[in-house]
Order: C-alpha cells, then structure tokens, then sequence
C-alpha cells in the first residue's frame, strides 16, 4: 500500500512537470532541499543569502503548483510531509542526472572520454594507423579509437551513414558531400624480381629498400626509369576497380604497352609478397615497401608523371558536427604533416 501511495505522489509531481509546471516545481528546488537539509526556514535563509519571508514565498509558490504541502510546519525542527519526501527524492535524482552531465562535459572537455571511427583500406589500416594512433593516445589516453577496414566503396557508404567519422583514402571522393585534410603525398613504385635480366640493362635507376625507407628517391635529381623498357615482364596487378590498377594501366598506357597480366589479387601487400616469389612485377605504393620488411630478392624503380604521384586524405562528412575529438585528432594529424614535411 505504501508503495502504491508513494508511486502515486511520484505519479502527481511527474504529471505537473509534463503540464508545463517545471519551471515553477523544479527549478526552486535548490530553496526547498536547502530547507530539507537544514530543518529550518531561517537559517536555510541564510546558506542562500535571501530574506527569510522572499524564501517561504518561493517554497509555497511550488508547494502550491504541486497542489500539497511540502513540509509540515507544525513540527520542530521542520519534517517533510509524504509528497515532500517524494519531492526530495525526485530533486536528488535530478541533481545526479545533473552531475552526471555535467562530468560527462567535463570528461569531454579535456578528451577523458568519448570515440573515434576511422575507416582505412589494408594498406593504411595496416601501414598508417597503428602510429597515428598510438602517438595520438599518447596525450589522449581514454579515448576509445576503432578503425574499420574496407574498400573505398564500402568506407564510402558507411561515412555518408554516420558510421564513420573519418575515411583515410588516396581516392578523391566528391568535394560537395566530403571535407578533406590532407594527410601526405604517396608515390606508386615499380617492384620488379631480381632474377629477370632486364634488371642488368637498368641499374642506373635500381633503387634501394633504404632509398624506399627515406624517400630519397623524390627529389628531381633521381632518374624515373623508361616503362616502354619494362614492357615485356609478366605483371602482377590488383583487380580492376582498385586506384593502384587504374594508375598501372595508365602508366603502361602512357608508355605504349599493354601489361601482360599474369595474376589480379585483391591488395597490395598480397601482390607485392607475390612479386617477392619472382612471379612478376607489381606497381606498389611507397608507403606500403617503407612499412614492410626489406625483400632482398626485389629491384624497385621511380616511375615517371604525374599519375604515379597520388595524395592521401583524411575525409569526413559535409556539415556533420565535428566533436572535440575529431578536431583534436585534425590538430594532431596537422602538426604530424608539419614535422614530416
């Protein structure tokens, strides 16, 4: 009986605040909880620094929106009438969901909480994010961080969802639905087995793993090899679709050839440790050799133009609110481009 009385008294207070009674019942409970906590109009008065009488106005304006009395005056020190344990017990879980807000800000505030979706391809879910976010949880330890694999179709779709904050992708996605930040600039390589005996006619443009590891190979100075010269070896490719088949058809095109297409496979690394076998050559990103262990049994070489120069962003959505962790992480992806450049 008791319980059905109290979850009627609850019942009331919650019908009068759905009503439009809030402003009124709840937003003067700091006075009435102060009365509760010091069983006393006057010296309740005084923790609030108001009039004894301007602080009884305001308890009877809310007892009189409720429709009860809230205290019972004839009593010494002052006690809580039924509705007004009610009225306490609703305040102090007020006062928690209050709390609790305001921690969660707070916890916001300085990034002690809170998450982060990122979606890369297996290039740079494997080559690129384990760094980016270890140094990243080194200042933001508590942020919860996941990365997504998948192909640029897929990464797309779940960024235009909301399932993702950022897409990383060397592919351009449409400027009017995507802001982007670039991140670096990456160049596709020739991998080429060292067995074939082309490899003797061109050594002055073989380049070394330590010249893939510094990039030493960028500047204006190194030689890009002749493709046309490259024409006749069995190629490894990624299968159609994929930005690295589309620049390698294109730089065998733009040298006069057709590459003989001994095996398609999905990713990079699968075709590059297949090129490692002596199987063929493959067109590799030099970000993909400078994370990898060095294979002995391969030549790389500079490719030529514009197509074999790609650049990597990191996208998010049009319009979409950008939390305080995403614009730490854009901060921190910056000053990571300003040290590397």
């Amino acid at each position: 009986i008791y319980n059905k009385h109290i979850y009627t008294l609850k019942l009331s207070i919650y019908t009068i605040y759905k009503k439009g009674g809030k402003t009124v019942v709840f937003k003067g409970k700091d006075y009435v909880y102060e009365v509760y906590r010091e069983k006393s109009f006057s010296k309740a008065a005084q923790n609030l620094y108001i009039s004894q009488p301007s602080l009884s106005a305001r308890v009877k304006k809310i007892e009189e929106a409720i429709g009860f009395p809230l205290f019972d005056r004839s009593t010494s020190p002052l006690q809580l009438t039924e509705i007004g344990k009610v009225y306490i017990e609703a305040s102090e879980e007020i006062y928690q969901i209050e709390q609790r807000m305001e921690n969660y800000i707070n916890s916001l505030s300085t990034l002690k909480t809170g998450h982060l979706s990122i979606g890369a391809s297996n290039v740079f879910a494997a080559c690129v994010m384990p760094r980016l976010v270890t140094d990243f949880k080194r200042n933001f330890p508590d942020v919860d961080i996941r990365i997504t694999e998948g192909n640029t179709i897929q990464l797309e779709s779940m960024l235009s969802n909301n399932a993702l904050d950022f897409v990383i992708d060397n592919y351009r996605y449409d400027s009017t639905m995507y802001n982007k930040e670039l991140y670096c600039r990456e160049n596709v390589l020739l991998a080429v087995p060292k067995r074939f005996p082309v490899n003797e006619k061109l050594k002055q443009y073989h380049l070394s793993y330590d010249d893939m590891k510094n990039k030493k190979y960028s500047g204006a100075h190194i030689p890009a090899v002749p493709l046309f010269e490259l024409a006749d070896l069995p190629f490894i490719m990624l299968t159609p679709g994929n930005d690295t088949r589309i620049r390698g058809d294109r730089l065998c095109r733009e040298a006069g050839f057709h590459p003989n297409i001994v095996l398609e496979l999905n990713q990079q690394s699968t075709a590059y440790m297949a090129a490692s076998t002596q199987l063929g050559a493959t067109f590799i990103s030099d970000i993909l050799v400078s994370q990898l262990p060095s294979l002995e049994n391969l030549v790389y070489y500079k490719l030529d133009g514009k197509t074999a120069e790609r650049e990597v962003f990191f996208y998010y959505k049009n319009h979409k609110y950008k939390t305080r962790i995403m614009t730490e992480f854009l901060a921190f992806m910056c000053r990571a481009n300003n040290k590397r450049l």
